[in-house]
């Protein structure tokens, strides 16, 4: 069994934004469902008592309420960027066992949080292409488009495999040609933070969704980090065939 479920799914300012009163942030002040939290991701593979829990970047601010101390294994982070990583900050504190976090190589890190880990033990080992097996499941960091040193994640377990790829602004070529020369997708979880024709923004849009779609042909393609103008277009338009819209808890 291999299975990814959606913490968050939002843009950095999340659903509803502060302040804002469009027709997205009104439904979700109204409707809870329709939040959308700091993106990440939980990851679980193998069966039974052997069952093993990773989580995907850590933007949400429960972190330490959601998941007790000995219930997951470590955390993949995609990068630096505060709303990926803040949960961590509070984490750290703590008295647990050492709790493993793979990374990118980035020196700068966010504000002291390399400088003082506390109990996290940061490995920062991600290098595009590189496999690293934890416990059984296959993952291989994937070089993305972003303002900071950023990797997806390939995921494979038995034979079935999973592509998380946030933040990023469509897929580099080193990407998209490793992912192409792979068996079909199970699934592939993608940034689609813009509505179409939006640019210069380190995030994807509909466009750059649709392109990687056309060239990967994944069984599902299923979009996060989606801004509250996206979620505006999305409730005006109808939805391409191809793509499904990530929601908090969706399991994939």
């Amino acid at each position: 069994m291999l299975r990814v479920t959606l913490l968050g799914t939002g843009a950095a300012g999340g659903v509803p934004l502060y302040g804002c009163e469009c027709a997205a942030c009104q439904r979700a002040r109204e409707h809870t469902a329709f939040e959308r939290k700091p993106c990440s991701a939980m990851v679980e593979w193998g069966k039974g008592s052997a069952r093993q829990r990773l989580l995907i970047d850590a933007g949400l601010m429960d972190l330490h309420d959601r998941f007790p101390a000995g219930t997951y294994h470590g955390f993949l982070l995609t990068h630096f960027h505060v709303d990926h990583i803040q949960g961590l900050f509070h984490l750290r504190w703590g008295n647990p066992s050492p709790i493993p976090v793979w990374c990118p190589d980035d020196e700068q890190g966010c504000a002291d949080l390399l400088k003082h880990p506390g109990c996290l033990r940061f490995l920062p080992e991600m290098n595009h292409g590189d496999v690293v097996n934890i416990n059984g499941l296959r993952v291989t960091p994937l070089q993305l488009n972003h303002s900071r040193p950023t990797v997806g994640y390939l995921l494979e377990y038995g034979p079935k495999g999973i592509a998380y790829l946030t933040d990023t602004d469509g897929l580099p070529a080193q990407t998209l040609d490793f992912l192409a020369s792979l068996n079909q997708l199970d699934a592939l979880i993608l940034d689609c933070s813009f509505p179409p024709e939006h640019e210069g923004s380190n995030h994807g849009n509909v466009e750059a969704a649709s392109q990687v779609y056309e060239k990967l042909q994944p069984k599902e393609l299923i979009i996060t980090h989606i801004g509250h103008e996206l979620d505006c277009w999305l409730m005006e338009n109808d939805i391409p065939d191809w793509m499904e819209i990530g929601r908090e808890g969706m399991e994939v």
